[in-house]
């Protein structure tokens, strides 16, 4: 659920997952009306939802739409949340060095990263203030290209890019004067924090092209050649200043099957994997980089943990074990330093997340497997279905979670969650069997729903030849000779 803070109530009952084409070119319409100031609010209020880690859903769909109407474009048929401008836009063009780098609402940014949603107010600013006559004039020569010359428009694009980084060094720079007006007509304080970043980008699109053909197209095993190719593809003097480093080196994330790898790069540069050395180093930041995504990956399966999204559990408990392992062993990290204290947190957190859903999934499984007396089932009873499908995504958790327990620091809860869960269901079966033989006809279907969810579930927990077994005495309970109810029940 969206804490509703300061979001208008009424945009909180709105259900993405069900909204037909109708009902989003209504609310369009609805948000087309509203004044450009109580737009803006809105925008606002929603990307901060969105950065408090609420639900995405409502805010994504709305922001989406919000942007679309300030650049006054209908909106693409895949509702694609595009930066402004596309196919040919201005504002596509000029963004195109940026796309790398970019970051949608919502989650954390690190150096070397973009939010997306500056990328709007700072085009405004540029037609409105910083470079108007020019973004006009690129504007209107656009429109006169014909269509197909695409070598004319890399050329226009190439050109309002080294305007617009100008502009934005003419604003953010040294000497520029008192810039707290100046500035605040750009954005809120997040747009701002993005803007030199995108200067510094468009300032070096062409040594970054340079960077992007070097590199390998894919680094799926980051070893010692791999690692001397891409500090040869680095070696570009315009990629190796502080600003821009964190960008180069996002670069080369982009290619590896495992991102964490990339502190190999600042192993190699200290010739150490102390870390003292390895931050000394301009390419400590690599480390720094690394941390940050895995805080955040552990955050995204933190929010899955707690929405029971469990499609990419594996891929994502994978990725943050090998890289919290892969960090533990190849750098020579202090407890007490702030990349080990980082470290020890995200290991912490991800702990603690997971001990506290391993700890439910017992009780959930109980509560569809226990065996009430015939007397106080309902006529008519039903075990919902979606609850046992759910039920069998926590045992399948829980067996994933088996794989990585030990580096996770949460071996031993693991381990009794799983052989609790092994003895309780292998017994409920067993019972289960039993009292399809005796079950009294007004409850038989209850009794063989709940058998059904126990076939399931011991098809997790011990594999089909175990399920295919009870599932067979379960009809030769049902075929059979059945005895009759015992009083009381």
């Amino acid at each position: 659920m969206i804490a509703r803070g300061r979001i208008p109530a009424a945009a909180t009952t709105v259900h993405p997952g069900r909204m037909s084409q109708t009902s989003i070119e209504r609310l369009r319409d609805y948000l087309a009306q509203l004044p450009p100031q109580a737009q803006a609010l809105l925008m606002r209020e929603f990307e901060r939802a969105l950065e408090r880690g609420q639900d995405t859903a409502v805010a994504t769909l709305v922001l989406d739409q919000l942007r679309k109407i300030a650049r006054n474009t209908e909106p693409e048929e895949d509702d694609e949340e595009d930066v402004p401008g596309r196919g040919g836009d201005p504002a596509r063009l000029l963004y195109q060095p940026l796309e790398p780098f970019l970051v949608d609402a919502g989650i954390p940014i690190r150096a070397g990263q973009i939010r997306r949603s500056s990328l709007l107010p700072i085009w405004q600013w540029l037609e409105r203030d910083g470079a108007s006559a020019e973004v006009r004039e690129f504007q209107d020569a656009l429109r006169r290209v014909p269509d197909g010359d695409g070598s004319q428009i890399e050329a226009m694009g190439r050109k309002i890019q080294g305007i617009a980084a100008d502009a934005i060094f003419q604003l953010t720079g040294p000497g520029s004067g008192d810039r707290s007006k100046a500035l605040a007509r750009v954005g809120p304080p997040n747009v701002i924090e993005d803007l030199h970043s995108i200067g510094a980008v468009l300032q070096v699109r062409e040594p970054l092209e340079i960077l992007n053909e070097r590199l390998p197209r894919f680094l799926r095993a980051f070893g010692e050649a791999q690692v001397a190719a891409v500090t040869a593809a680095l070696n570009i003097p315009e990629l190796q200043t502080p600003q821009m480093l964190p960008f180069a080196l996002t670069m080369v994330i982009q290619r590896m099957t495992a991102p964490w790898q990339i502190i190999r790069l600042a192993i190699k540069m200290a010739a150490s994997d102390d870390e003292i050395r390895v931050a000394a180093t301009p390419f400590g930041v690599a480390v720094t980089i690394a941390l940050h995504d895995l805080s955040n990956l552990g955050s995204m399966l933190r929010t899955d943990i707690k929405r029971a999204r469990f499609d990419n559990f594996a891929e994502h408990l994978k990725a943050l074990h090998d890289g919290v392992r892969g960090l533990r062993t190849e750098l020579d990290l202090r407890n007490d330093s702030a990349w080990g204290k980082q470290l020890t947190s995200i290991r912490a957190d991800i702990s603690n997340a997971l001990q506290s859903e391993l700890d439910s999934v017992p009780g959930r499984v109980r509560r569809i497997l226990r065996q009430r007396p015939e007397k106080d089932i309902p006529l008519g009873a039903r075990i919902d279905g979606t609850e046992v499908e759910e039920a069998a995504a926590l045992i399948n958790f829980v067996a994933i979670c088996r794989n990585y327990a030990s580096e996770l620091a949460i071996n031993e809860v693991t381990l009794r969650t799983y052989s609790d869960l092994q003895q309780y269901v292998e017994r409920s079966t067993e019972s289960l069997v039993q009292s399809l033989r005796a079950a009294d006809r007004r409850v038989l279907a209850y009794r063989q729903q709940q058998m059904s969810a126990a076939i399931r579930f011991c098809e997790l927990l011990f594999g089909d030849d175990y399920a295919s077994l009870m599932s067979r005495a379960a009809e030769n309970a049902m075929t059979g000779e059945r005895k009759p109810a015992r009083a009381g029940k």
